[in-house]
């Protein structure tokens, strides 16, 4: 097993790059293969994800296995869903000695359990019994569907530790006046602090954008709902179904914007963001989640039926 402070590969991209060459392996664009050479960020992951022993962690993507030995050095129970049969292959032969074989999940502190095939294709939620924690350093073109795996339904993980694309990094803690969908999605689900900025040159080969290093804290479910919500489930729905609407231009005017699609009358639209004080000027990209949980609320509470976003 090994750590940022054991690992047999000195972690720079040169050493990185004699790695791919001795293994006949090479980045894959496609699937966003870029990998971390920089053992400071590798410290700073290790750091914030504080594995103690018998720890249940999700790792997707795992790579050349970096990440995944000093996880396994904390004492971690690791299951690490890989795509590539390549480094699939690699991670097989270099963690031999604890791989599990026929097992739902890893037996122990120190264990690695390898999930060979999409993480889209995966159950994520429920892979590694809870409590459990991710940490990745995400394939980039794959954030957004793997957040909202994560969050949208039990059992979430307590905490994740990720590595994303730096506009998306800033997008997901993003404050109000520049909100977007998926803003609103993970911050509805969780709370969210960008730990650093990560250069492009800490990857090998390095990615045209820079990365971020990030914290994600799920809130308990239904947490921002009034106890009297009808229920989590409906109540999100009902949710989500005006935000999407609201993004679908989300630099003109709340109040036309809502009247254009939901096919609700403005008289309805006006009622419902005086009672909750939101200006009929607003932009989508301007209202907190709490604003838009209160035009929720107000709306429903209007006559007549909630309508379809594509109304």
């Amino acid at each position: 097993m090994t750590s940022p402070r054991s690992s047999p590969f000195r972690l720079d991209p040169l050493a990185i790059r004699r790695l791919l060459r001795d293994e006949g392996l090479r980045a894959r664009h496609s699937l966003s293969q870029n990998f971390l050479a920089d053992p400071d960020v590798l410290e700073a992951i290790i750091d914030e994800a504080a594995a103690a022993p018998g720890d249940g962690i999700l790792e997707i993507g795992p790579g050349l296995g970096l990440l995944t030995g000093a996880l396994l050095e904390a004492g971690a129970a690791v299951t690490a869903v890989e795509l590539d049969r390549r480094l699939a292959a690699l991670l097989r032969e270099r963690f031999e000695d604890v791989i599990v074989v026929g097992s739902r999940a890893p037996a122990g502190p120190g264990s690695l359990r390898l999930v060979e095939g999409d993480a889209l294709d995966q159950d994520l939620p429920r892979l590694v019994p809870p409590p459990y924690a991710v940490v990745a350093n995400l394939p980039y073109h794959i954030t957004s569907p793997i957040l909202h795996r994560l969050l949208e339904r039990a059992p979430r993980p307590e905490r994740m530790v990720l590595m994303v694309q730096w506009e998306v990094g800033e997008r997901l803690a993003a404050p109000p006046g520049r909100m977007s969908y998926l803003s609103v999605f993970v911050q509805y689900h969780a709370a969210v602090r960008i730990v650093r900025r990560v250069a492009a040159s800490a990857f090998e080969p390095a990615p045209a954008v820079e990365s971020a290093v990030i914290v994600v804290e799920p809130r308990r479910p239904g947490s921002w709902l009034p106890h009297d919500a009808p229920g989590v489930a409906e109540a999100e729905d009902s949710l989500w179904a005006l935000v999407q609407a609201g993004f679908r231009e989300r630099r003109k005017m709340i109040h036309n914007v809502l009247v254009r699609q939901l096919g609700l009358p403005s008289a309805r639209i006006d009622a419902a963001l005086a009672a909750v004080g939101i200006e009929r000027d607003r932009r989508p990209q301007t209202l907190a989640v709490e604003e838009w949980l209160a035009l929720r609320a107000a709306l429903d509470a209007g006559p007549g039926a909630h309508a379809a976003p594509d109304a």
